[in-house]
């Protein structure tokens, strides 16, 4: 409890004094600081150059390089050429993919038939499922029954990483134009408010020093136009968020609900690897008021490499602000029944992600004038199934038909796909997110994991066709309780062997940003966090954070703390502009290419 201490001596002699003046000031970033007010930009050139193109797909995942697909075969059929762009802000695509992953194949199988003929990297078919209750020294078997969402006869383990690297060839084969190493960085609109019309994007600038100033070498980025983007994010994309909340598109859903996975890549010991063998288990080392979960796939390399992937799941609607998922994480792989897997093994691969577990009454409007949301950017995530890339894939077929359909037949630039929204909810996806949609709000209740499981056998047995919707209420950030009703938990210390630090685990990422620019970790209140996540959380940016990017620092001079962000070590996740429990940090594009380089995960 020192840290809360310390900062309540050096708040009660602050006053009314800014962080600013006692601690160099922690955002520079031009979205918190003007350049218009900034004497230092009155001489730069700001002209940007102008692109356009009928169908813009901001993020080459699943969903958007499966619109992307999907548009050309649709323009091959009708003898019209529609130019597609991909944006992408990794350097290479896949790289900022990252998933257990089990696919449902029957996505891919709509979107291309031949995927075996064409060499998909789907290797593993799944030939075993074992789910279990943890305590923290047993094992409590649970049966999988056909039907259950957890059934997964027919599915396959992947590396989706590799899966998306694969569909981008498919995509640039059918003409598509694809750009890594892109950041959208901002929405262009035309017209009024309350009739606004999205025109496109603007990529990011490149240039900029850490201080905010440009540089001898800025160069600013290119507006791309379009008479329809596809917005293809990912989970809480940056741009995605942007023109929802300018546009409402969520003033009829409830709030999202998150939790964020954690991924590690094992070479084990031959003699314990089971290809196609697909482990979940719930319970310990979380308690029963905290959703989450672990997995275990046995991959099957080409090259006959003894690969299990293992990751663990936490809700960031968790209310213990001293709660590290990370080492949650870590200790998970100490049970009996899973340190054995790993002894003997190496680590190879680290990443973590959120996800958007509020599924159907999350779902904000899917469509806008000018646009469309499609895939993780949209919440298609099936919670209890832990699968959403067939979701994915068909909403950005879906998507992608309503889109041509228009340009075929005429319509204007910035039309609304109507049709998009309309025909998803006809489609299997509406279908299997109705009849999942109270699984995941009944763990709110007081019985917390028990009555989750409880109800959600329940709903299962009656095919999700129960007549009320249970709700998700508080959204993830303001669930966190203040520090002084918890006392800090005691993590085993990393052994170097099962479990590792976070920064040994961040060097795994592979992530990279250029150094000479502004943390894009933006903090709209640079005094926020001093006066209250440390006062009153102690700090919990620090422990939520999967890689290290949050640490409280002593101050240069005087007594006391200040945040320190080390925006290097970002690996692209969006846990801090989610938990954040002021909602002060927020999350923006760093420099294209920057980011993790996940090989395959």
């Amino acid at each position: 409890m020192s840290r809360l201490r310390s900062a309540t001596s050096v708040l009660s002699k602050l006053g009314q004094r800014q962080f600013s003046d006692i601690a160099p000031r922690i955002t520079t970033h031009y979205t918190i600081h003007p350049r218009d007010k900034d004497s230092r930009w009155k001489d730069v050139d700001m002209e940007r150059a102008v692109d356009e193109t009928d169908i813009l797909i901001i993020g080459g995942g699943p969903a958007g390089l499966s619109a992307a697909i999907r548009a050309k075969q649709l323009s091959a059929e009708k003898g019209q050429d529609v130019r597609v762009v991909v944006v992408e802000k990794a350097a290479e695509l896949g790289g900022h993919i990252l998933s257990g992953a089990v696919i449902d194949p029957k996505g891919l199988t709509e979107l291309l038939p031949n995927w075996k003929e064409l060499g998909a990297p789907l290797n593993t078919p799944v030939t075993k499922d074992k789910f279990a209750f943890l305590t923290s020294s047993g094992r409590i078997p649970i049966p999988i029954f056909p039907g259950l969402p957890m059934w997964n006869h027919g599915n396959y383990v992947v590396r989706l990483g590799r899966l998306v690297a694969w569909l981008g060839e498919q995509a640039e084969a059918a003409g598509v134009e694809i750009y890594t190493g892109t950041a959208g960085a901002e929405l262009l609109w035309e017209g009024d408010e309350g009739k606004l019309v999205l025109k496109g994007i603007a990529t990011a600038d490149v240039g900029i020093a850490k201080d905010g100033s440009p540089r001898d070498m800025f160069e600013r980025g290119m507006e791309l136009h379009a008479k329809c983007t596809i917005f293809a994010e990912g989970c809480h994309g940056h741009l995605t968020k942007q023109v929802v909340n300018r546009l409402g598109l969520r003033s009829t859903a409830e709030a999202q609900t998150y939790g964020l996975g954690l991924k590690e890549l094992w070479e084990v010991d031959p003699a314990k690897h089971q290809p196609g063998l697909v482990e979940h288990t719930v319970g310990w080392p979380l308690n029963h008021k905290t959703y989450g979960g672990s997995f275990l796939y046995h991959l099957n390399e080409s090259d006959g490499t003894p690969l299990v992937a293992v990751g663990f799941v936490v809700g960031l609607d968790y209310e213990n602000p001293y709660m590290s998922p990370f080492r949650e994480f870590q200790r998970f792989k100490l049970h009996p029944s899973v340190k054995s897997t790993f002894e003997g093994g190496k680590r190879v691969a680290y990443g973590a992600r959120a996800l958007g577990e509020g599924g159907l009454q999350s779902l904000p409007k899917l469509t806008f004038p000018g646009g469309c949301l499609v895939g993780c950017a949209a919440g298609l995530l099936n919670v209890p199934k832990i699968k959403g890339t067939h979701n994915a894939i068909k909403s950005g077929m879906v998507a992608a038909e309503a889109i041509c359909e228009g340009i075929f037949n005429g319509v204007e630039a910035g039309s609304e796909p109507t049709a998009y929204e309309q025909n998803l909810r006809n489609s299997w996806v509406w279908r299997e997110l109705t009849s999942v949609r109270n699984c995941r709000p009944s763990f709110h209740s007081s019985l917390g994991l028990y009555g989750g499981i409880m109800y959600s056998a329940f709903s299962t047995l009656l095919g999700g066709r129960e007549p009320w919707t249970l709700s998700h209420g508080t959204p993830d950030h303001a669930r966190l309780k203040p520090a002084a009703n918890y006392t800090p938990i005691d993590y085993p210390k990393p052994d170097g062997k099962i479990t590792f630090d976070l920064l040994s685990s961040v060097a795994l990422t592979g992530t990279n940003h250029e150094a000479e620019q502004p943390a894009h970790l933006t903090l709209k209140n640079d005094d926020v966090p001093l006066e209250v996540n440390l006062a009153k959380f102690d700090g919990p940016e620090g422990r939520f954070c999967p890689a290290g990017v949050y640490e409280y620092v002593p101050l240069e001079k005087g007594e006391g703390q200040r945040l320190q962000i080390n925006a290097q070590n970002c690996i692209h996740c969006k846990t801090c502009d989610i938990k954040d429990p002021t909602q002060n940090i927020n999350w923006v594009v760093p420099e294209g290419g920057g980011g993790p380089n996940y090989n395959g995960m």
